[in-house]
């Protein structure tokens, strides 16, 4: 559960301005605040079926933003490059070569 949160949260920031603002709400909400379904139906004063309905939905429109975009899974890919980047950084034996092929690696992510 905790990885799909993390997930989700990822998702609302890179997706949030495509989302409407009931849906920015409800997901701001439940995922960054941890208001329970009840919670945002008292506050919206709908059902806690509405308000499932709408987060699911807008779950499976974020999912869907990321397979066409991509955008979670570049951030993902530039940390791990940036992390080996300043693992070799660390090395004793700096290997010029390898940094330039993670640097152009990088590169190609834009």
């Amino acid at each position: 559960m905790l990885e799909k949160t993390t997930r989700m949260n990822y998702l609302y920031d890179f997706y949030q301005s495509l989302l409407t603002p009931k849906q920015q709400s409800y997901m701001y909400l439940y995922y960054l605040d941890d208001y329970s379904l009840g919670e945002i139906a008292e506050e919206y004063d709908v059902s806690r079926q509405a308000v499932y309905d709408n987060i699911k939905r807008t779950e499976t429109m974020l999912e869907e933003y990321e397979e066409k975009l991509l955008l979670l899974e570049k951030f993902q890919q530039r940390i791990k490059l940036l992390n080996h980047m300043k693992d070799l950084m660390k090395e004793d034996s700096l290997s010029k070569t390898e940094l330039l092929q993670v640097i152009s690696e990088l590169e190609k992510l834009d």
